[in-house]
């Protein structure tokens, strides 16, 4: 694990630097637009969804380079998101990476504002950032990827869903519906992403890797319904309980704590199955997943 540690450091540098160099300056008009733009983009992080465009980059053989542009998009549409779900209308949250949400910090309407403003410059860099090196096809692939991923079929679909699901019981497959779009569409579009930074790549390599997002998406969500009742606030960054405090739907309410445990060490043992066609320079993606079973936050 010491390896992937590394990587982890890395890869958040790198992402960091990379958001840094193109989100707008805090003295360009408006100030407090983008000042709140970069407190809730520059405000720590696991940066999951991009660390997984750069592994699975990495064990497609492409330079990191063409990579920042697409994890920068995915990772302004994941803050975006956070944003939005910590507003009072939703999960109405203080708590966010451990300092307090974006409407806490500045005001409701600058959060709003500010998750849109970070929404529309995740498609303005796959539509014109020049560090993308593919052709307009696969450049309008990416951009039509993470809209998708990011709609009503997508994440905010799932949002829509899980806000619909409180004090209900869901069935198996209607919670495992609702965290494919939720959470996992993302993740599979930070995977996809880099598969779409390689024009040429086997279609059938690429329906492994989206096979594999898929696993580790839903099992990336498992694992924050454990640590929801297994963790604390200042562990987590975000107030612990919320979920159940909120009568939510999760995967140890339905499975019970154990079962919730095995499932996720299933979908991680899926995850691996996905990648048997590749070598040592899959091992990153290995042991992401391992990773987000194991996480303590």
């Amino acid at each position: 694990m010491s390896k992937l540690k590394a990587y982890l450091t890395a890869s958040q540098n790198r992402v960091e630097r990379a958001l840094d160099a193109r989100l707008p300056a805090e003295n360009i008009l408006p100030q407090t637009l983008h000042e709140a733009m970069r407190y809730s983009t520059m405000n720590g992080g696991k940066r999951m969804r991009p660390m997984l465009t750069y592994a699975t980059g990495l064990a497609l053989g492409l330079n990191e380079d063409v990579l920042d542009a697409p994890a920068c998009a995915v990772e302004c549409i994941h803050v975006y998101s956070l944003i939005h779900d910590d507003l009072p209308a939703m999960d109405n949250d203080d708590l966010r990476r451990g300092k307090p949400t974006c409407h806490k910090a500045y005001d409701e309407a600058t959060a709003i504002l500010a998750g849109d403003a970070l929404q529309a410059m995740a498609f303005e860099i796959l539509a014109n950032d020049p560090s993308i090196q593919v052709g307009p096809d696969a450049r309008l692939k990416m951009i039509s990827t993470l809209t998708r991923a990011s709609g009503s079929q997508g994440m905010v679909g799932g949002q829509a869903i899980d806000l619909g699901s409180v004090g209900r019981k869901l069935t198996l497959p209607e919670l495992e519906n609702m965290h494919i779009h939720k959470t996992g569409a993302l993740i599979r579009a930070s995977v996809n992403l880099a598969a779409l930074s390689k024009p040429d790549l086997d279609a059938d390599v690429a329906k492994k890797l989206d096979h594999y997002a898929k696993c580790i998406g839903l099992s990336f969500q498992v694992k924050d319904d454990i640590l929801d009742i297994e963790s604390d606030t200042e562990t987590l960054g975000k107030t612990q309980g919320k979920d159940m405090d909120n009568d939510k739907p999760t995967y140890p309410a339905l499975l019970g704590m154990a079962g919730a445990k095995q499932k996720a060490q299933e979908l991680h043992e899926q995850a691996v199955e996905s990648l048997a066609g590749f070598g040592d320079e899959a091992d990153l993606l290995r042991e992401l997943s391992l990773y987000i079973i194991e996480r303590s936050h």
